[in-house]
């Protein structure tokens, strides 16, 4: 079959033996995957290890076979892949066998995956092919980042340094339906206005005067994944007893912080990275309510995911990128 793997400290596009389904697991012949942000760290992360690894977290397809013991899927079920490894309750952090699936298990870039029965959720029947294979990662994070750490409630106000992400879109669209004010940021005017297209109430320029732009304003949550360039500019502008909540650092991982201003602010500073299977149940429920649609910027073939890493490289997307497979 064909897939796209990291080896031998190379990208290829290329044939690899197909999957079987041991005791417990099911095939799943994949109709498209989601590309994120992790997918194109981890080439960095592995470095000339010789194995090939099928990268990708996201995707949605149909079962093909599945395995013995398997008791609650069929094969035709159409379903998407949960990347949440072995995370099941929701809880404050995963357990310590917790992984993000594309490392160092096989990913969705490939025509077929093998995975545990237990990663799989049934398609919401309104969504495409598309759009159902890019929910899983970045609505499961946006979901737990604003609901289940940022307990964010109606009529509160929340702001999103960096509009353009794949997270931040389905933030913005949750928070609406919530009741919630939506303030977002971004250097690119085209993506300012995409962000008030899908809801956001005030879109800023990145490089302006924040606390001029948002001195009426009173925030009660910030929610970051810009890291170094923005964390301390969005404490700036955070209302005193407020949020704020980190679930990625795409420019430096490092920062310097003010610890006195931090207490005498009495703000409250919390981390995320995914989230548990009852989670994603539940914004799954959630987007099937409110009949929310992924945002997608661009659809390429398998074969093009180099071309694909090199848009989401640049920052130049707004929602997320979808690689279909041929099938």
């Amino acid at each position: 079959m064909k897939a796209f793997v990291h080896e031998n400290g190379e990208l290829r596009f290329t044939d690899i033996a197909e999957p079987k389904a041991a005791e417990g697991e099911v095939i799943v012949a994949l109709k498209a995957a989601g590309l994120n942000r992790r997918d194109t760290n981890i080439p960095r992360r592995r470095g000339d290890v010789k194995d090939p690894l099928v990268l990708g977290s996201d995707g949605a397809g149909i079962i093909e076979s599945v395995g013995e013991g398997v008791k609650n899927w069929n094969v035709g079920d159409e379903v998407i892949i949960n990347p949440s490894l072995r995370w099941f309750e929701k809880s404050h952090a995963p357990s310590v066998d917790f992984d993000i699936l594309g490392m160092p298990d096989h990913g969705t870039f490939a025509e077929k995956i093998c995975i545990s029965a237990e990663q799989l959720e049934k398609k919401p029947a309104y969504l495409t092919w598309d759009e159902s294979a890019v929910i899983a990662l970045a609505g499961l994070t946006g979901y737990r980042a604003l609901v289940t750490k940022g307990q964010i409630k109606e009529g509160q106000t929340v702001f999103i340094p960096g509009a353009g992400s794949g997270v931040a879109t389905f933030i913005i669209q949750f928070a609406k339906q919530i009741g919630a004010r939506v303030i977002v940021s971004s250097r690119s005017e085209e993506k300012r206005d995409h962000a008030v297209t899908i809801g956001a109430d005030l879109a800023i320029d990145t490089n302006g005067d924040w606390q001029e732009e948002l001195k009426n304003e009173s925030i009660d949550l910030v929610i970051e994944s810009v890291g170094r360039a923005t964390f301390n500019r969005s404490l700036d502008v955070l209302k005193p007893g407020g949020h704020i909540v980190v679930f990625g650092a795409t420019t430096e991982d490092t920062v310097d912080l003010n610890l006195r201003e931090f207490f005498y602010g009495q703000y409250t500073l919390l981390g995320t990275t995914m989230g548990s299977r009852e989670e994603l149940r539940e914004m799954l429920s959630f987007i099937e309510e409110y009949k929310i649609h992924p945002v997608i910027d661009s659809v390429l073939p398998l074969s093009k995911t180099e071309e694909a890493f090199s848009k989401l490289g640049d920052s130049v997307q707004f929602g997320k990128i979808v690689l279909q497979t041929e099938q």
